[in-house]
């Protein structure tokens, strides 16, 4: 970690087709929120998501190809990365993992073949062959909802059980998760309205409640949680897009702010990040991203900044987070290829 207040982040990219960008990059912002791309710190096809471990030695990235893997890399003091190995995912088109809160395991979600697979961790980072893969069913009225696809897997605050959001089921799966043998098990299914598409959630601090993001919906679910149970009910739906606005949108991702106040939801198409509060749960404003394609939205590590990664413009860029969630763009955005996932590290 750098000395003077500045902070790393890692940037996943898509590295197929036309794409400039050809693997993981490494990025350094300070506590203003400016940012400055450095080098490419590892090649990898297609690592479009990244994920941490929790002690901050391993970083874990998807490929997301048809034969989908998962990779380990070793974090070196200066930022860089060493793969450690790479495991098959089992499945197709991985498009997102997590690390339980203990460390040993990884959990990723197969978009195209609709699964969850669990790889175990062992010293060093070491990815193990899968000893678990949790196959969805079912499909959704709309033509991106032919079959499952299973978008995002992690655990809930308490590492007990673990949820997967699947587009194309209209569904929200809640695991009870066996710490010891990495195994899933239905606790229970909470469904949307038909043709939403969930593809993203994340946790209140106070781990009582969730927010849903849907994708195809544009729309933004709150889901109270019992930690204890792992029983979840949907409550009300807001719209992450003005009522009025009629061009193909996708909403994308999903954070809340590390006090519980603010959930924040980017839009592409719209180009937009909608900010609700989480009290009484309201939209509070909608704000430009400041790039086209905001696939990806993350928080800097004290949630005073909001970064914003521009797929379609190969652009990121810092937004301030005001007392009142106001957004408001911090210097100009960045250069970097295709940018589809952000990873500040504190």
């Amino acid at each position: 970690m750098p000395d003077n207040g500045e902070y790393r982040m890692y940037v996943g990219a898509y590295t197929a087709d036309e794409s400039k960008a050809d693997g993981i990059r490494l990025a350094v912002a300070d506590g203003t929120g400016a940012v400055r791309c450095t080098d490419v710190v590892h090649t990898a096809a297609d690592p479009s998501f990244l994920a941490l471990s929790p002690d901050g030695s391993t970083l874990f990235a998807v490929s997301e190809v048809w034969e989908g893997r998962v990779l380990s890399f070793a974090v070196c003091d200066d930022g860089s990365l060493r793969e450690v190995n790479s495991q098959p995912t089992l499945g197709s088109g991985p498009c997102h993992l997590s690390v339980h809160p203990s460390g040993r395991f990884l959990l990723t979600a197969n978009y195209v073949s609709g699964n969850v697979v669990v790889h175990p961790v062992a010293e060093g980072g070491v990815l193990r062959e899968p000893c678990h893969v949790v196959q969805h069913s079912g499909s959704g009225p709309s033509d991106r909802q032919d079959g499952p696809h299973a978008h995002q897997v992690l655990s809930d605050p308490t590492g007990k059980r673990v949820l997967a959001a699947d587009l194309g089921t209209d569904s929200v799966y809640v695991y009870d998760f066996d710490a010891e043998s990495g195994h899933l098990a239905i606790r229970t299914e909470v469904t949307v309205a038909a043709g939403a598409g969930p593809r993203h959630l994340a946790f209140h601090p106070s781990g009582t409640r969730f927010y849903l993001l849907n994708e195809l919906a544009l729309a933004l679910t709150e889901v109270a949680y019992d930690p204890e149970t792992g029983a979840a009910e949907a409550g009300r739906t807001l719209p992450t897009v003005p009522d009025d606005h009629r061009e193909k949108s996708l909403a994308a991702e999903v954070v809340v702010s590390p006090d519980g106040r603010f959930a924040f939801a980017s839009n592409r198409g719209h180009d937009s990040i909608a900010v609700f509060g989480c009290d009484d749960f309201r939209l509070l404003g909608i704000h430009p991203a400041g790039v086209a394609g905001p696939r990806h939205i993350a928080l800097s590590p004290d949630g005073a900044v909001l970064f914003a990664a521009g797929q379609d413009s190969g652009t990121l860029r810092a937004l301030r987070v005001r007392g009142d969630g106001g957004l408001e763009p911090v210097g100009e955005p960045v250069e970097t290829p295709a940018p589809v996932c952000l990873l500040p590290v504190a």
